[in-house]
C-alpha cells in the first residue's frame, strides 16, 4: 500500500554503522532504523544468538511459560524501577497497553466513570487509534476522526499550563487517570524534558493518585547514555513503555510497571506474538551486550563528542543552524526558519553518503547505532556540513 513516502534508496546489506545499497555505494547510518539497531547492523553476537535460538524454538504463544520472556522481564526489572513487564510487538502496542492500564487504574483505583489521560503537545505515541489520539499533533489525527475519547493536551515542559489543565479537569471531582509523557520528545523535534517540570508533575500525580507513565520507546535502552530517559530527569514513573532499541532490529515492545500498579488480570490484555522466545532472545542479547561492551559510558562520551562537533558546525553555519539539542546519541539539529527544510537536508546528506531522519520540518534527527566511534562522528559531521552547503 502507498503508506510511505520513501527515499529513492534500496539498501541490501550492512555492517556496524555502515549500509550498502544495491549499486555498492556505502552510507554512514545515523538513523539506525529510527533508533532501533542498537548494536549496529549484522552484529556477530546478535546473529549467533538468534541463529542458536531458531535451532531451539521461535514461538509457542503465551498459553505456556516462556523462559526467555521471564529472563528478559527480570533483566529489565533489575535495571529499572519496574517490577513486572508485559511484552508485545511495537511501541504503539506498548502504549496501547499503557492506555488500557491507565483506564483500569481510573476505574478501579480512582472511581472514575470516564477517565482522562493528559498528554503533551508535539508528542508522538504511535499510529494505532488510541496511541495516535494520545499523540499531541493534529496532523496525525486528520482523516481518522472521530478520535478516541478521553485525552487532553498541554504544552510540553510548561508547568503552569499543566497545572491549569489538571485543575480544570479535576474541578468537579476525579477525572484524570494518568499522565503520559516522553522524557525526551523525539518525533516532536528532539526536545529534552525539563527536570523541574517533571518533578512537579510527579508531585501532583502522587497527591491525586494519578499514574505517571513514560513513553521510553525512542530514548530508552541506553540511547541517552543511561538505561532509561527518566534517569536524566531524576523522576521515576509508575510505568513506562519500550520498543525500538530493545530488540536491536527484531520487533519487540514492552510495558514495564511497578507492583503497585500491576492491575491487568488474566484475560484483560494479551498478545499472540508478544514476548516470544526469538524476540526475547534478541532483547536479552542487546541488554547483555550493552553491559559487556560498556556502551552506557561509551554513549555518554560519544554524545558529548557529537555535541561538541555539532556546536562547531553551527558556528560555521550560523545562518542555517539555530541550535542543537538532545541527550546522548539522540540529537537534533534545529534549522532556522526561512532556510532549507529538514527533509531537504536529509536528501542532500544522502547524496553525500550519510543517512539522517527528519523530526518535523525544521529538525534533523541524528540517532546512530550505539556502537558508533569517534572517527564515524567526524565523518558524520563533515558530510552533514557538505549537505548544508548543498542546500544552503
Amino acid at each position: 500500500m502507498n503508506t510511505y513516502g520513501r527515499f529513492p534508496l534500496e539498501l541490501v546489506r550492512g555492517k556496524g554503522v555502515w549500509l550498502t545499497d544495491r549499486d555498492g555505494r556505502r552510507y554512514l547510518d545515523a538513523v539506525a532504523g529510527i533508533a532501533v539497531c542498537t548494536l549496529g547492523h549484522s552484529d556477530p553476537v546478535l546473529r549467533r544468538r538468534l541463529c542458536r535460538q531458531l535451532r531451539k524454538l521461535q514461538h509457542v504463544s503465551n498459553l505456556y511459560r516462556i523462559p526467555e520472556q521471564e529472563q528478559l522481564a527480570a533483566a529489565i526489572a533489575a535495571r529499572s524501577c519496574a517490577d513486572r513487564v508485559f511484552f508485545c510487538n511495537s511501541g504503539a502496542e506498548a502504549n496501547e497497553a499503557a492506555i488500557k492500564l491507565a483506564r483500569k487504574h481510573g476505574h478501579d483505583v480512582r472511581g472514575i466513570e470516564r477517565p482522562l489521560i493528559l498528554t503533551a503537545e508535539s508528542s508522538f505515541h504511535g499510529r494505532t487509534l488510541a496511541a495516535v489520539t494520545a499523540t499531541g499533533q493534529p496532523k496525525y489525527h486528520q482523516g481518522f476522526e472521530p478520535m478516541v475519547e478521553g485525552f487532553r493536551y498541554f504544552p510540553y515542559n510548561d508547568t503552569v499550563a499543566f497545572e491549569a489543565l489538571l485543575k480544570q479537569c479535576e474541578a468537579e471531582g476525579p477525572r484524570v487517570a494518568a499522565v503520559l509523557l516522553e522524557p525526551l520528545q523525539g518525533e516532536g523535534g528532539v526536545i529534552p524534558g525539563d527536570p523541574a517540570f517533571f518533578r512537579r508533575v510527579r508531585q501532583l500525580c502522587d497527591e491525586r493518585r494519578i499514574l505517571l507513565i513514560f513513553d521510553e520507546v525512542q530514548i530508552g535502552v541506553g540511547r541517552s547514555g543511561r538505561w532509561w530517559g527518566y534517569e536524566q530527569l531524576g523522576v521515576e514513573p509508575d510505568a513506562f513503555t519500550l520498543a525500538k532499541g530493545l530488540g536491536g532490529g527484531i520487533p519487540i515492545g514492552a510495558l514495564a510497571v511497578k507492583d503497585a500498579v500491576d492491575l491487568l488480570r488474566p484475560g484483560e490484555h494479551a498478545s499472540t506474538f508478544g514476548g516470544n522466545p526469538f524476540a526475547c532472545r534478541a532483547g536479552l542479547t542487546v541488554i547483555e551486550e550493552i553491559e559487556k561492551r560498556q556502551l552506557l559510558p561509551h554513549v555518554q562520551r560519544m554524545g558529548e563528542r557529537l555535541e561538541h562537533l555539532l556546536a562547531e558546525l553551527q558556528a560555521s553555519h550560523p545562518t542555517l543552524i539555530e541550535g542543537v539539542r538532545g541527550w546522548g546519541l539522540l540529537r537534533g539539529v534545529v534549522l532556522r526558519e526561512g532556510g532549507p527544510t529538514a527533509p531537504q537536508v536529509v536528501q542532500a546528506a544522502m547524496d553525500e553518503g550519510l543517512l539522517l531522519v527528519p523530526a518535523g520540518t525544521r529538525v534533523v534527527r541524528i540517532v546512530p547505532p550505539l556502537v558508533i566511534r569517534p572517527r564515524h562522528l567526524r565523518t558524520l559531521v563533515k558530510r552533514l556540513g557538505r549537505a548544508l552547503e548543498r542546500v544552503g
